[in-house]
């Protein structure tokens, strides 16, 4: 591992930390594919398994910011246990309906229920910037690493899922999952050296939502758009792969498109840019938009291994950049539930974008369902552009502070986490 990434491990708690925040994080590319997966092996509808998926992360959206907000308050153990206990129990009864041939319906709710299933990722980056809060230079290293992370869990979660559930049996894939959260959640909210200290809402009178912050609301829109793009692109490439005949590798195809995104992370972390973070941000998500044309061309998985390779190249940079521009955006104490936003947005976006895809799957074959992808790629640069000014501009009550970086940051006055 390079040194700067070395570096950022030297702080007592955060190797172990981090181990638990990975297998924590594999539910996030498990739990979507592997119920696509067991629906279609099952039912065969594309449609009705990517309204399932859609309703999960819907459901996520709305309850996740919730939960983060209460972590917030109240600290993350005290939250995430049982806020994970229920959503274990929600899928182990949806898999049960599933298998037994319930009506549609009861699966709809236990996936509805599902939704408050902890942003894991949200809160090991809160710990990490607490460590390095006066340690800029660091602080990147430990975004950069953790988005390293999260394309590691894309890159082995949907290989897990989708080979358990077509080599196994077809609930295989979403249990392993739900296992896999409960023992990650357990082994981080053990961890209490590390666990960044609670900000009881009467302490600083402060009841609204992060998400009053114009620069948030600029990148939560955004990353809906965003999310549209990867729930289209999950259930397009499995689809295809289907109609090629080779089920089973959708889980290769979409691992090589994190493992670009993973290669770029890397790279980034390494890397000391000048200049201002959100001209970075919106040319990272004009690339992202710019790289979904080729897949409408792929005609064979060879060459949309290669699309989706060069596609993922510009994912996480991005969302290494979205971090740091959340962070100057969003006060101290409502940090979590600032970062859980973004989460919300992606699931947003994926609900409607596989949702929307599975539709035209049906209607008019695999292929077209990059259009999808294409036209939400269109709409996040476009969301991009309109809100740039917001995220220039620093939040109400903040005065901007330069980082080791020489970009332009914002600190909440009496806001500092000791």
């Amino acid at each position: 591992m390079p040194s700067p990434y070395r570096a950022i491990f030297a702080a007592p708690g955060t190797l172990g930390f981090s181990a638990a925040g990975l297998i924590g994080r594999l539910p996030i590319s498990m739990v979507g594919v592997g119920i696509l997966t067991m629906i279609s092996e099952i039912t065969g509808r594309y449609a009705m398994a990517s309204a399932l998926t859609g309703t999960l992360a819907l459901a996520a959206a709305f309850i996740g910011p919730q939960v983060s907000r209460l972590v917030d308050q109240y600290g993350q153990r005290r939250v995430l246990r049982p806020a994970t206990l229920v959503c274990v129990a929600s899928v182990a009864v949806l898999l049960a309906a599933a298998a037994n041939g319930w009506p549609d319906w009861t699966l709809f709710v236990c996936a509805a229920v599902a939704g408050c299933v902890p942003s894991v990722g949200s809160m090991i980056r809160a710990r990490w910037t607490v460590i390095y809060q006066d340690s800029p230079r660091e602080l990147h290293t430990a975004y950069s690493f953790e988005s390293v992370v999260d394309e590691v869990c894309f890159i082995f979660g949907p290989i897990i899922a989708i080979g358990l559930s077509t080599t196994w049996f077809p609930e295989a894939g979403p249990l392993i999952a739900a296992l896999c959260l409960l023992v990650g959640v357990w082994l981080l909210t053990a961890q209490r050296s590390t666990e960044p200290e609670p900000h009881p809402r009467e302490e600083h009178g402060d009841r609204t939502s992060a998400l009053r912050s114009p620069g948030l609301q600029v990148l939560t829109a955004t990353f809906v758009a965003t999310g549209a793009i990867f729930g289209s692109i999950d259930v397009s490439t499995l689809a295809f792969a289907e109609e090629q005949g080779h089920k089973s590798a959708a889980s290769f195809i979409l691992a090589i498109w994190a493992f670009g995104s993973c290669l770029a992370g890397i790279v980034f972390g390494l890397l000391h840019l000048k200049g201002k973070s959100e001209r970075r941000w919106v040319l990272g998500v004009c690339a992202m938009a710019v790289s979904m044309i080729p897949l409408l061309l792929a005609g064979n998985l060879p060459f949309l291994a290669v699309a989706l390779f060069v596609s993922g190249l510009a994912i996480a940079p991005t969302m290494i950049t979205t971090m740091a521009l959340i962070e100057a955006h969003v006060p101290r104490a409502k940090l979590t539930e600032g970062m859980t936003w973004i989460s919300t947005g992606l699931a947003v976006g994926v609900a409607v974008g596989s949702s929307v895809t599975g539709l035209v799957i049906d209607a008019s074959g695999a292929r077209s369902g990059y259009v999808v992808s294409i036209s939400s790629g269109v709409a996040a640069a476009a969301v991009a552009f309109a809100g740039y000014r917001r995220l220039t501009k620093p939040a109400q009550g903040e005065e901007p502070a330069t980082d080791g970086d020489g970009d332009s940051r914002t600190r909440q006055q009496g806001d500092r986490v000791a």
